[in-house]
């Protein structure tokens, strides 16, 4: 079993007369990219600024590495990287510049800093940009440095709040090409984001927070098994097959059947045993079967069944 390297626990975050997290509990494990989505408002934000100490909590607690942030705060962020979804950056300091500060203040070794950041700078896209000011930089390459920053430590839990905020195509592309490789490393990799359609590329694992509240957390693959007892097939026939349609609305668990020629759509429930057999049971009644699919539920699926609502 992995590691869990980021756990929380009855998290709540009070403002004054709101509540912006209610009672959340979820962990991270190593080895997961966990996207933390929800609407405007749903508390994802303050849950990532209680994690990085950067709100108190009313009350819960956070572990890093099972060590409590509020107790041992320096040894817990040691092995912590955040990046905001606005990161500051020195304007006045060259690229490598602002690395190196930064790499000083992490003790990076200084025999290996200048090869740490060129790693680093040659990751994120940046290394041809070394020399430049900060300053000069657009906001999707800030990003990008800040990025670069937040791994110069090599953290075991990575914590992001909308990176990829100003990116354009490429950037987003070779970003998601970074969050993939630090969870196959074996990081814990906690990431904000309201552009589902992206997470689904890269996330293995999901928290849907509405209203303050975790909705639904845990490894995508186990959200799908818990909440689909209805499950839709897609299947195609090699040439048309009389009664099919019949054959079909006969069998146990099949629902809200649509034929469009060859084409056959319909609602099963049951488990991978269920799906083999009613397969198994169409061939041997002599129906040519070429094509017989579950549909897959993406991202946004899950999100839209769980929250009933859309991520902005």
């Amino acid at each position: 079993m992995a590691q869990t390297l980021l756990e929380v626990r009855n998290l709540r975050v009070d403002y004054e007369d709101l509540t912006a997290v209610d009672d959340v509990s979820f962990s991270v494990e190593a080895g997961m990219v966990y996207g933390l989505i929800g609407p405007n408002g749903a508390g994802k934000t303050s849950t990532i600024r209680a994690i990085s100490t950067l709100v108190e909590p009313t009350y819960g607690e956070v572990f890093i590495g099972g060590t409590d942030v509020e107790l041992e705060p320096s040894i817990a962020l040691a092995r912590l990287g955040y990046m905001p979804d606005f990161p500051p950056v020195y304007e006045d300091l060259k690229l490598w510049e602002f690395l190196d500060l930064f790499a000083s203040a992490y003790r990076v070794p200084k025999e290996t800093r200048q090869q740490r950041i060129d790693a680093l700078l040659d990751q994120v896209k940046l290394l041809d940009r070394r020399d430049s000011l900060a300053g000069e930089m657009s906001r999707g390459m800030k990003q990008r440095l800040f990025l670069a920053k937040t791994l110069l430590h090599e953290p075991d839990v990575l914590v992001l709040d909308e990176p990829a905020s100003g990116l354009d195509p490429l950037a987003r592309k070779d970003l998601i090409a970074v969050l993939r490789n630090l969870g196959d490393a074996g990081k814990a990799v906690l990431v904000s984001s309201h552009i589902l359609a992206e997470m689904d590329q890269f996330c293995n694992a999901v928290g849907i927070m509405q209203n303050g509240q975790m909705k639904v957390s845990g490894r995508i693959e186990d959200i799908l098994a818990n909440m689909a007892q209805q499950q839709v097939i897609s299947m195609e026939l090699a040439h048309p097959s009389d009664g099919l349609a019949v054959f079909l609305n006969a069998q146990d668990g099949v629902s809200n059947l649509t034929q469009d020629s060859i084409r056959f759509h319909f609602e099963f429930q049951g488990d991978s045993s269920a799906r083999a057999a009613l397969l198994q049971h169409m061939i041997q009644a002599g129906h040519a079967v070429c094509e017989f699919r579950l549909k897959t539920t993406d991202l946004n699926e899950i999100f839209e069944a769980v929250a009933g609502g859309t991520e902005q």
